[in-house]
């Protein structure tokens, strides 16, 4: 195989090839700017076919009239340049033979001749219109998204998939406190107090590895965390976009403090009203109890006072009698207590209204309205939810008012408590139930009543009534389920709650 230098073979020829195969315009020009030469290229953007088809090789006419001016200078700067191009790129408007505008950025060189003298300028040019229309495309684009992040009523939060914040409306900042230039490029995490600091970033790269979808396109209700420290609940709803190969996360966010705040007002109300239903059905109850119980107790009295009688007078004929006295006794007795037990079926007995739940749901749904203020009495709080849990079929108004009983039971309990912390566990356990763990470190159970507390009118709280434990575990075991109480190792107090798991046929039949 022979080897073969430039030296060896045609230069121009070579030079043709080169100029016919790249992309960019080359237009050689001698210094009074006409046109002498130009590649492949360039003669598709003039629209002609051959240079010799161009009857007006003057390159001026082909620049539009604002931009003649920038163009001469940029050409007598390349005839100036003895040794180094011009590398200065200007951009021009270029109108072609077919009426064709395009926006080219040139670059200018300078022609030597053997002695040294100049006697043609090398211009090098790409169309950058397609480029220009993209640009302007991007800036309509983040001038209509900055339109928006300040106008949209609702906060709003972009952020990329590594969880740092892309876009921070007006809203967000009225809201939150924090500027946007003061956020930009830092973790998102910085909006979230415990556990869902710590836990964000864990859930967003699984969701980027799975594709399980928690929150995205489903919403939640969570806490934010304001710059000066404060702790609010929020709805918070979360979109997903892709820029390219880039993926971004769009989170609007409705702040759900007045209407917290109002539930709060409600449930004090509700518990106010409930205290007095309470007594009431007490006093109803024990009216009945007394008017149902009158005939069985006036006849048992009676039947004993004739025995009594009996006796006194000596048994002998009357001996049947005494007999017959006794078992009517005995009978009304088994009477009276038949009607205090199907009074009390009758007081335990509730509609049930199950449906298939999401357990995460109805937990963190029952966390926001039962931890209201919780934070406030500085008590910290915390959640773990297995994810093999999923559902559970149950009711969703009397499983949260169960839990939240349970959370205000436990809150109230550490109002003393040096170390204040809630916490709340879910885990599957076996048998296709699914078990519910409140724990605090508050004072913990008397020992003494420890056996009792879901009895009736047995009360860990001096003012209490006794009828809230007792109402929960109704409940639970409405739901064929079981509630417990232990002492947390920590100090305080675990209740325990365990529910029967969902299948996807079962439907409420109650």
């Amino acid at each position: 195989m022979h080897a073969f230098g430039l030296d060896q073979i045609d230069r121009s020829a070579y030079l043709e090839a080169v100029l016919s195969t790249v992309p960019e315009y080359i237009i050689v020009a001698d210094p009074d700017m006409q046109i002498i030469d130009i590649n492949e290229a360039g003669l598709r953007l003039i629209a002609v076919e051959r240079l010799e088809d161009l009857s007006n090789r003057d390159l001026m006419s082909l620049i539009s009239k604002s931009c003649r001016p920038a163009f001469s200078q940029a050409f007598e700067a390349g005839l100036s340049q003895k040794n180094v191009p011009n590398d200065k790129p200007v951009q021009i408007e270029f109108q072609s033979l077919d009426n064709m505008l395009h926006l080219l950025e040139l670059r200018f060189a300078p022609l030597k001749q053997p002695d040294d003298g100049i006697s043609a300028v090398v211009i090098t040019a790409r169309d950058i219109s397609e480029l220009r229309n993209t640009l302007a495309m991007v800036e309509q684009s983040t001038s209509v998204l900055q339109s928006i992040l300040a106008t949209v009523p609702d906060p709003m939060v972009v952020m990329d998939e590594k969880c740092r914040i892309t876009s921070f409306s007006t809203a967000a900042e009225k809201l939150f406190g924090y500027a946007e230039n003061a956020l930009l490029g830092r973790n998102i995490n910085i909006l979230m107090p415990t556990p869902y600091h710590e836990e964000h970033d864990h859930y967003v790269e699984r969701y980027i590895r799975t594709g399980e979808k928690r929150i995205i396109g489903i919403g939640r209700n969570i806490e934010a965390k304001k710059q000066d420290g404060t702790v609010f609940p929020i709805r918070l709803a979360v979109g997903e976009a892709r820029a390219g190969a880039q993926r971004l996360f769009t989170g609007f966010i409705i702040d759900l403090t007045e209407a917290r705040n109002t539930e709060a007002q409600l449930q004090a109300l509700q518990a106010d009203l409930l205290h007095s239903s309470r007594l009431s059905a007490v006093g109803t109850l024990a009216s009945a109890l007394a008017h149902e119980i009158n005939q069985p107790l006036s006849a048992i009295t009676n039947y004993l006072s004739a025995a009594r009688d009996m006796l006194d007078s000596g048994v002998g004929d009357n001996k049947e009698l005494l007999y017959e006295a006794l078992r009517e006794s005995a009978s009304e007795s088994l009477r009276a207590g038949t009607i205090v037990r199907r009074l009390r079926e009758f007081v335990a007995k509730g509609e049930i209204n199950r449906e298939i739940l999401s357990i995460a749901q109805l937990v963190e749904h029952a966390m926001t309205l039962g931890l209201v203020g919780a934070h406030d009495k500085g008590i910290e709080c915390s959640i773990h939810i297995d994810p093999d849990t999923n559902h559970v079929f149950a009711d969703r108004v009397q499983i949260q008012q169960v839990m939240i009983n349970l959370m205000r039971n436990a809150i109230e309990s550490m109002v003393d408590s040096r170390i204040k912390h809630l916490n709340i566990a879910v885990r599957s356990v076996p048998g296709e139930k699914v078990e519910i763990a409140i724990s605090d470190t508050g004072g913990g159970i008397d020992p003494e009543i420890s056996g009792k507390i879901f009895d009736p009118f047995t009360s860990t709280k001096s003012s209490g009534m006794g009828l809230g434990l007792s109402i929960c575990r109704t409940i639970i075991e409405a739901h064929e389920g079981v509630i417990s109480a232990e002492p947390n190792p920590e100090g305080g107090t675990i209740f325990r709650i365990t529910l029967l798991k969902a299948n996807e046929e079962q439907s409420d039949v109650e």
